[in-house]
C-alpha cells in the first residue's frame, strides 16, 4: 500500500514538471517556436551579405530549363552575384511553364539538350493530329480570312471622275 502511494506522488511530481502553463494546458517538455518566412529571409540576406554579393541590374527575365521539359520563368527578377564565391541568387516570383508555352520567344536561349527535346515534341505533334487527339480545323473559321475581291475599284474611281 505504501508503495502505491509513493508511486502516485512520484507520478504527480513528474506530471507537474512537464506542464508548461497552468492547470488544463498541454503537457509538453519543450515549447515549439514557429519561424516565419521573414526570419528565414533575413538569415539568407545576412549570409549573402557575408559572401559579398552585388546587385546586377538590367536583367528582365530568367529562364531555367529542367530535365523534365519544363521552364522555371522569372519575370523582372532581382539578381545578385559574387564571382569570388561563385554564387548567383535569383529572387522574385517564379512560374513553372511547359517548354511549348514559351516557344516563340525562347528559341534563341535553347541549348543542345533542349533542342533535342523540342525535336521530339515536334515529331510527336503530327502524330497527335493523325490520331485525332487534337481537334482538326473546321470550316467555321472562314470569317478570319480575307474576302475575295469582287469589284474593280479602279473602274469605279474612273467613273466618278467623269
Amino acid at each position: 500500500m505504501k508503495e502505491t502511494i509513493m508511486n502516485q506522488e512520484k507520478l504527480a511530481k513528474l506530471q507537474a514538471q512537464v506542464r508548461i502553463g497552468g492547470k488544463g494546458t498541454a503537457r509538453r517538455k519543450k515549447k515549439v517556436v514557429h519561424r516565419t518566412a521573414t526570419a528565414d529571409d533575413k538569415k539568407l540576406q545576412f549570409s549573402l551579405k557575408k559572401l559579398g554579393v552585388n546587385n546586377i541590374s538590367g536583367i528582365e527575365e530568367v529562364n531555367m530549363f529542367t530535365n523534365q521539359g519544363t521552364v522555371i520563368h522569372f519575370n523582372n527578377p532581382k539578381v545578385q552575384a559574387s564571382l569570388a564565391a561563385n554564387t548567383f541568387t535569383i529572387t522574385g516570383h517564379a512560374e513553372t511553364k511547359q517548354l511549348t508555352e514559351m516557344l516563340p520567344s525562347i528559341l534563341n536561349q535553347l541549348g543542345a539538350d533542349s533542342l533535342t527535346s523540342l525535336r521530339r515534341l515536334a515529331e510527336a505533334l503530327p502524330k497527335q493530329f493523325v490520331d485525332g487527339k487534337a481537334p482538326l480545323a473546321t470550316g467555321e473559321d472562314d470569317d478570319d480570312e480575307v474576302p475575295d475581291l469582287v469589284e474593280n475599284f479602279d473602274e469605279a474611281s474612273k467613273n466618278e471622275a467623269n
